[in-house]
């Protein structure tokens, strides 16, 4: 029925996942397996977590949807939470990262023109990013190929290497108004900010008058180890995105500025019919209070550790495995072969894990997984790299 009824718009593996729990799922046939896409980083704390499936629970008896023409009280309370716990002061709240993504950008380009600068409106965002997939947010990703056919594009945006600073320099221009990255590329091939270019890109900000806006939708939100991965670097942006892990599940994204630039939104400038709503907020409030209080930020260190060092152990046994690299639980391991065959094969072992740019295996579990769990993936992929080995 899915081959006749859905738009083909995804390339999906024969199988229908019917059941989750934890940081394993059920597919349709009975079969169980290890799940380390996590939903690509939306289910931090793994399938059917109960504070999350409580929270939605309790929030879909009392109030599902108002309007934003109203204050929403798990809005403002995980607004708050957001706000105490970053370097942000404000937050809007829409449906997704690309969402999330479209509000930065509209308000870099708002805040130029209140501060006196009309015709400042570009962003400079890396080669191998990836910011969503609206127009706007395809056409600031730094990859061709998911821009091809949606042409003409929309102007504003310029590209430059990632972790190259002096191209970031001569990158800048009279129009410039913003500095748009990743801390850690996700769907470019995990690819972290060396040690130092974050806090050179913040200097150059500062110098030049820019914004800096980093997208932590995929990197966000404990992934890396920290709540945040720009933390990792000491640096604080001016604004930042999140959406992913924040709904545990359930969509929802958000747009956090400090309070200078937020001001330069103003009601009708700009707006999201669900955005914030009761049932979402309330998932995000019972994730928050996990990452937060319940160790499962430190848990996300500790076994990305083990992990990585597992994964490293691996390629040092493996000569066509190139590198393992990556922060917390945000892992990736780069091939010298084509890495599809790879993911079917641990698929058949009963692990899941998913390969971006053809060659880059991405590991992206729960963050309440144990080192247990990671022993169990690392033997079937172990096995998997021996008989591709041979």
């Amino acid at each position: 029925m899915g081959d006749k009824y859905l738009m083909k718009t995804y390339g999906r593996l024969q199988m229908a996942l019917v059941k989750g729990s934890g940081a394993r799922v059920w597919d349709a046939d009975g079969n169980e397996y290890l799940d380390f896409v996590g939903g690509l980083a939306v289910n931090a704390l793994g399938h059917a977590h109960p504070a999350v499936t409580r929270a939605i629970a309790d929030q879909a008896e009392t109030l599902m949807h108002v309007s934003n023409l109203y204050y929403i009280e798990p809005q403002v309370k995980l607004a708050r939470i957001l706000a105490e716990n970053s370097c942000g002061d404000r937050v809007f709240f829409c449906n997704s990262g690309a969402e999330a993504n479209e509000a930065a950008i509209k308000l870099a380009r708002k805040h130029a023109k209140v501060c006196g600068h009309p015709d400042k409106y570009e962003i400079i965002t890396a080669l191998k990013s990836f910011h969503g997939r609206t127009l706007a947010t395809i056409t600031a990703t730094g990859q061709a190929k998911y821009q091809q056919g949606f042409e003409p594009l929309p102007s504003g945006f310029r590209y430059v290497p990632f972790n190259d600073l002096e191209a970031l320099k001569a990158a800048v221009g009279p129009n410039t108004c913003a500095v748009m990255l990743e801390p850690v590329q996700g769907e470019g091939g995990v690819n972290p900010a060396d040690p130092g270019y974050l806090q050179g890109v913040r200097q150059l900000c500062n110098e030049e008058g820019l914004l800096l806006i980093f997208d932590e939708v995929q990197s966000g939100l404990g992934r890396t180890g920290k709540l945040l991965a720009h933390q990792h670097y000491g640096v604080d942006p001016d604004i930042f995105t999140l959406a992913k892990a924040l709904g545990g599940g359930f969509p929802i994204g958000a747009a956090v500025a400090v309070e200078k630039v937020a001001a330069s939104f103003v009601p009708g400038d700009h707006a999201s019919t669900f955005g914030g709503n009761p049932l979402a907020c309330a998932a995000g409030l019972a994730v928050m209070d996990q990452l937060i209080n319940r160790g499962v930020v430190e848990n996300a260190a500790r076994v990305g550790d083990y992990f990585k060092n597992k994964l490293k152990e691996m390629a040092s046994r493996h000569s066509f495995v190139k590198e393992v690299r990556g922060l917390g639980l945000i892992l990736g391991m780069e091939l010298d072969v084509n890495g599809g065959e790879i993911v079917t094969r641990c698929q058949d072992r009963g692990l899941l894990i998913n390969c971006v740019n053809g060659n880059v295996l991405r590991f992206l579990p729960p963050l309440v997984i144990t080192p247990g769990d990671v022993d169990q993936a690392a033997g079937i992929l172990e096995k998997v790299l021996e008989e591709v080995s041979t």
